[in-house]
């Protein structure tokens, strides 16, 4: 079954805690804090395999995350990484944000790959908070939460040509005949309802990949039948092989038919207008067909001269190895996509240059609102603290206090009018405010 849309869960895994531990060796007094750091969680990598040319494993399986990072040990040892979680995806996968609509990633060479959601850093361990004034800490932090997020992945499939034209106008039968897919044949419109791929050999040593696109129809550009689901697979295609019916056994004209695909594609992205185009006359083994042939040409000719126009017989395979020949040559002709892609890779590199930064310190911003009798504070950046905080501890429960009245929430608390006793909520967590020295005072879990 050919799948070309599917919406997953991703989920980076969650770094490893940090380990409160003390060295506690023979002959040695005060040995001094050894608890290691935890480790990184593994990130949700998505990498493209050629062999694949569906979504439809998403289809059962829905949500990937990535394993967590081991927690730190003793004696000062740092906690294991986690492995990364690899998703396979065929090429011309498109990524989006589910939320923002933002497109993350558009994959569409084999070995490529992008982290779609980052494994949480790993909790320092005691060691790490070692001064001068503290020798003996029992601080150590939590493991950071992975990056989550809803992906809608879409798929374009990657062809070097592509069969475009009215249903019924023997786009499968061509493919069928010239390579070694079978796509389903039918004497009825839209036989053909999913995309079909197929190699197509010249015995030269000569190949390249063809696409059977299902039949468009007027309207296609606003959705009409299936139209979005079918032409943005044209958009991958590096060369358009518009297949015209020229027997007029539909009752419509040929190069009416012509005009009507190509405003479609046009209306549907302006670049597929630039996009090289040969026109397959086919059904040439049709009474009338020659006279709707010389019609098509004269016509054509005053709109677009540049376009050839190849007359074949997909039953009687007449002209086929002319057309296959023609289309082979353009595409040798053609820039390969890879190398346009790593050239213009490269000029923005070498536009930006190789820049480093020091990692700027984080700022706590934040905001408080009232909610009823409870303030509420509001900053990602204290929230990420919060998360980070063994609250186990008595120490760090200190040091979260001594963060938040460094930073001023305390004092923008009592600017508020909070008094002893009062709610405070920060994301998930309650806690009651109390007002003190400046040393003595705390804030309290409830």
């Amino acid at each position: 079954m050919f799948v070309d849309k599917a919406k997953i869960y991703v989920k980076g895994g969650d770094g490893g805690d940090g380990l409160v531990a003390f060295r506690r060796e023979l002959y040695v007094p005060e040995g001094g804090p050894a608890g290691g750091d935890g480790g990184n969680g593994g990130d949700v990598v998505f990498r493209v395999d050629e062999g694949l040319r569906t979504l439809m494993d998403f289809r059962y399986q829905k949500h990937f995350k990535a394993p967590r990072g081991e927690k730190g040990r003793n004696k000062s040892q740092h906690g294991a990484n986690a492995e990364d979680m690899l998703v396979r995806v065929p090429p011309g996968t498109i990524v989006y944000d589910d939320d923002s609509g933002e497109m993350l990633a558009d994959l569409t060479q084999h070995g490529q790959s992008v982290v779609i959601a980052k494994g949480g850093r790993g909790g320092r361990g005691n060691t790490r908070f070692k001064s001068s004034v503290n020798t003996a800490p029992a601080i150590a932090e939590n493991g950071e939460e992975g990056q989550e997020r809803w992906v809608t992945l879409e798929l374009k499939v990657m062809a070097d040509v592509g069969l475009v034209g009215f249903p019924s106008v023997g786009k499968s039968t061509l493919l069928s005949v010239v390579s070694g897919a079978r796509p389903k044949i039918g004497a009825y419109h839209f036989t053909t309802l999913t995309p079909n791929l197929g190699v197509v050999e010249l015995g030269d040593d000569r190949s390249f990949v063809m696409a059977d696109l299902p039949g468009l129809i007027e309207g296609a550009h606003t959705g009409v039948g299936l139209g979005h689901e079918f032409l943005r697979h044209v958009e991958r295609t590096r060369v358009i092989l518009h297949v015209v019916d020229m027997s007029g056994m539909e009752g419509r004209d040929p190069y009416d038919d012509w005009v009507k695909i190509n405003d479609e594609l046009k209306l549907y992205n302006a670049k597929l207008a630039e996009r090289p185009q040969f026109v397959a006359a086919n059904k040439m083994d049709m009474p009338d067909a020659e006279e709707h042939l010389a019609n098509f040409r004269e016509k054509l000719a005053e709109e677009r001269p540049d376009i050839v126009v190849l007359p074949i017989s997909s039953l009687t395979r007449q002209g086929v190895p002319e057309l296959l020949y023609r289309v082979a040559e353009l595409l040798e002709s053609l820039p390969d996509p890879a190398l346009l892609d790593e050239a213009q890779d490269q000029e923005e590199d070498d536009a930006e240059g190789v820049v480093y930064r020091m990692e700027p310190r984080e700022e706590h911003e934040f905001k408080i609102a009232r909610d009823n009798e409870v303030y509420v504070v509001e900053s990602e950046s204290i929230e990420r603290l919060l998360r980070r905080t063994q609250f186990g501890s008595y120490e760090a429960v200190m040091r979260f206090a001594r963060i938040l009245r460094k930073i001023g929430v305390d004092a923008e608390l009592r600017k508020r009018g909070a008094k002893d006793g009062d709610t405070i909520r920060i994301g998930d967590f309650e806690f009651e405010f109390f007002e003190g020295g400046k040393d003595d005072y705390l804030y309290e879990d409830e």
